[in-house]
């Protein structure tokens, strides 16, 4: 199908009731821990208190023999599994640092590292099980900071860990695990022409995704090795191969089904508890339930990467950027893998700067592995260029949208990182920023206003979708992908869109790994752009076979129906005068016509438009506290085409929130033997709504011509701008530059102090 213009659409565009609301909203829906089965058993983990140490022994003789402890599984019931990358959740990862990752084996590597797991008949005796275990440890040093995991001397994690994408080969083990680097043009001879060159280095701290739904599942493992997994993750067809490959298993023989999830931002395409569960399960015969607790989600689960970067701009006096570069120090936690890539990718992608370079590092340390977390590596990097740019446009004088739009990416340009652009629309979004009343509203005392921007590239990848039709003349669309960010009402609406009917005629549904066609998991902003178009795809298929079906009752060639608003009509006067015929009528005779109705469609979805974003905040700061108040936030955002406009807006502001927090408040804090001293949401400080003001999103359409119905992800790209955005708007408030994230009250506060003696010195 090629792109259908917007003013022919008649369901795209509009906002319809939510698919899955109803069941939400009453309490209803599955999620990961409502699921039981009969003879169920419980299983529990028990984790490291330890950053680093060497595993000496695991004692489970006490343990085993407590009444009701059924099985206990540690590293030796899962194989051993050689060094080897696949590209299956939404970053590479190696299958030997998932199954460690699981369970440790030989070495734990930071607090709340998993190192057995028991399964017994009730929670309780469960978690009793855990504490009888007895590990005996050797206790090594440490190292949580990605710079000083960086030294020579730090503490090693992996004796078998050789940089990458370095020449010549290391011959010498290091936590730093790659080495990426993208460049264009001449980075020395850019600088010599610059007339102002500013060099700054800026720092965020690893956050969580902090999803309201802890990571869940029930596992059942029958007497004829068929496997069925129900678990909250963000792909089951993830799921499916993780686990089959982490324990020795036909990929055949099991059949995971995805329940509903309550939130996962990236953090849940990664498995912890099912492989673990399917061994207990394997193990007992009877299936297993586990439920992490939120400090274990907080101890055991991926946090977003935290970063150093280093920025260094040279320009002209009239604000023209002559080069860019950028040094990125990515923290991937216990196991190699951070988002540097992405982060390499996004960080000058806004602007056209002739000479540009982009070195990154990824590193390991005594912290949990990470996971993804919307644009993950995105964020990190951009809060450091944006924050630069905007010293940048302070030195020059100049209003840093005015610098943006000098600068700003436009079609045609080749970006640091490789692609030229097509399609883009960032110059759109900073027009409608410019004109937005926001920029009008004067500001008070102690009140500031910054602006930052954001780009992320979006996937598209496998994808399967099917439309079938009812004997009603309504329709299902099962699609292959956990719906995070509103995808079944978006398919939904496509399809409806396709078929010409309302789209309260159409169920959305997600299914399982056998029912349905090989999807990629939801993740890179993919569902909606990339199962939509094999969910559109489908539907056509469904509306040929409308056609032929009303040929044969009419007794006319099928080239002379055509489909129009859910009905066929004859294609012209010669085809015959017949009254056109609705879908339910087609369907009702479907069995005297060739049988049931439907169609199938897999594809690998390429096109996906990038995505830009450009965001205005306005912050007050109590100088007596460092409380910083948002008093107003307008986030401007290329969307493409927004099927669902509210979907579209929700995605907007939950992006902006959490890059927010991110900003201000949330932040892993380690004590001094290396465990986090605040695995909870008492002590990690998430924005809740009172924290807030009403977030405008405004949806820029700027249409990608490579979907039927123009769109691109827009769920990633609203976390990126916040950090620089908040950042720029405290330094114009009070004039102080916060360059190490959280600027939470406490550090602020600090800042404003040690400011305090410079400022009556020059009084």
């Amino acid at each position: 199908m090629t792109y259908m213009p917007k003013e022919l659409q008649k369901v795209v565009g509009t906002r319809p009731i939510r698919p899955d609301g109803v069941d939400k909203v009453t309490g209803r829906a599955n999620f990961g821990a409502d699921m039981v089965m009969p003879g169920m058993l419980w299983g529990k983990v028990k984790r490291s208190p330890h950053a680093h140490a060497r595993i000496m022994s695991i004692n489970v003789d006490k343990a085993l023999k407590l009444p009701g402890v059924k099985a206990i599984v540690t590293s030796d019931d899962f194989p051993p599994i050689a060094s080897e990358e696949a590209f299956v959740g939404e970053g590479p990862m190696n299958f030997r640092d998932l199954s460690r990752n699981c369970l440790a084996r030989d070495k734990v590597l930071y607090d709340g590292h998993a190192v057995a797991a028991v399964a017994a008949i009730s929670p309780s005796i469960a978690e009793e099980a855990c504490e009888l275990i007895e590990v005996s440890y050797h206790v090594l040093p440490y190292v949580i900071d990605v710079e000083e995991a960086m030294k020579p001397d730090a503490p090693l994690l992996h004796d078998d860990l050789f940089t990458q994408g370095v020449e010549p080969k290391p011959s010498h083990p290091s936590n730093v695990a790659k080495v990426v680097a993208f460049a264009k043009g001449d980075i020395d001879a850019g600088f010599r022409d610059a007339d102002v060159i500013i060099e700054r280095r800026y720092s965020n701290a690893p956050v969580h995704q902090a999803y309201i739904e802890p990571h869940a599942c029930v596992v059942s493992f029958a007497a004829d090795r068929q496997c069925t997994i129900w678990s909250s993750s963000q792909g089951q067809f993830m799921v499916r191969a993780y686990c089959a490959k982490l324990l020795g298993i036909d990929i055949s023989d099991i059949r995971a089904i995805p329940a509903e999830i309550g939130g996962g931002f990236g953090g849940k395409t990664l498995v912890y508890l099912e492989p673990v569960a399917l061994a207990l399960a394997k193990k007992t015969g009877r299936p297993v339930k586990m439920v992490m607790s939120r400090e274990e989600v907080f101890r055991g689960t991926g946090p977003a990467a935290g970063a150093v970067v280093e920025v260094k701009l040279g320009a002209k006096k009239d604000g023209t950027l002559t080069a860019g570069e950028v040094v990125l120090k990515y923290q991937a936690g216990a196991f190699p893998g951070s988002p540097v890539g992405p982060g390499c990718m996004c960080a000058f992608a806004m602007y056209d700067i002739p000479n540009a370079k982009v070195t990154g590092y990824d590193v390991v340390s005594n912290r949990p592995k990470v996971a993804a977390y919307r644009a993950p590596g995105a964020p990190n990097s951009s809060y450091g260029v944006e924050s630069c740019l905007h010293e940048l446009a302070d030195q020059l004088g100049i209003d840093p949208l005015a610098l943006r739009e000098k600068n700003a990416a436009k079609d045609g340009v080749k970006a640091v990182h490789g692609p030229t652009w097509q399609n883009i629309g960032y110059a759109q979004t900073l027009e409608a920023a410019k004109n937005h009343p926001h920029l009008k509203e004067k500001l008070g005392p102690n009140q500031g206003r910054g602006i930052a921007s954001g780009f992320w590239f979006n996937i598209g990848g496998e994808s399967s979708a099917a439309c079938h039709i009812n004997e009603d003349g309504t329709a299902v669309v099962v699609s292959g992908n956990p719906d995070i960010g509103g995808s079944r009402a978006s398919i939904g609406m496509m399809a409806a869109e396709v078929l010409g009917i309302p789209v309260e005629k159409v169920r959305p549904i997600v299914g399982d790994t056998s029912s349905i066609g090989f999807s990629f998991l939801t993740g890179g902003s993919r569902v909606t752009f990339a199962t939509g178009m094999a969910a559109t795809q489908a539907a056509e298929k469904v509306v040929e076979e409308l056609k032929k079906r009303a040929a044969m009752i009419w007794d006319i060639p099928a080239d002379a129906v055509e489909w129009k608003d859910g009905k066929a009509y004859p294609a012209g006067p010669n085809a015959g005068s017949f009254e056109p015929l609705p879908l339910a009528e087609i369907a009702l005779k479907s069995g005297r016509t060739g049988g049931p109705i439907s169609a199938e469609v897999s594809i690998n979805a390429q096109g996906a438009g990038p995505g830009f974003a450009t965001h205005i905040c306005d912050v007050e700061v109590d100088k007596e506290t460092g409380q910083v108040k948002i008093l107003r936030y307008t986030a401007v955002q290329d969307v493409g085409r927004a099927i669902h406009p509210s979907y579209v807006e929700g995605q907007i502001q939950g992006g902006v929130t959490q890059g927010i927090g991110w900003a201000l408040n949330e932040e892993y804090i380690y004590d001094k033997n290396g465990r986090l001293d605040n695995p909870g949401f008492l002590d990690y400080r998430v924005p809740v709504a009172s924290d807030l003001p009403m977030i405008e999103a405004v949806m820029v359409e700027n249409a990608n011509p490579r979907h039927p119905f123009g769109a691109r992800g827009v769920g990633e790209v609203p976390i990126v701008p916040p950090m620089a955005a908040v950042a720029n708007a405290i330094a114009d408030a009070i004039g102080i530059r916060m360059r190490d994230l959280p600027m939470s009250p406490p550090r602020l506060r600090a800042a404003i102090d040690a400011q305090e003696p410079v400022r009556r010195a020059a009084e």
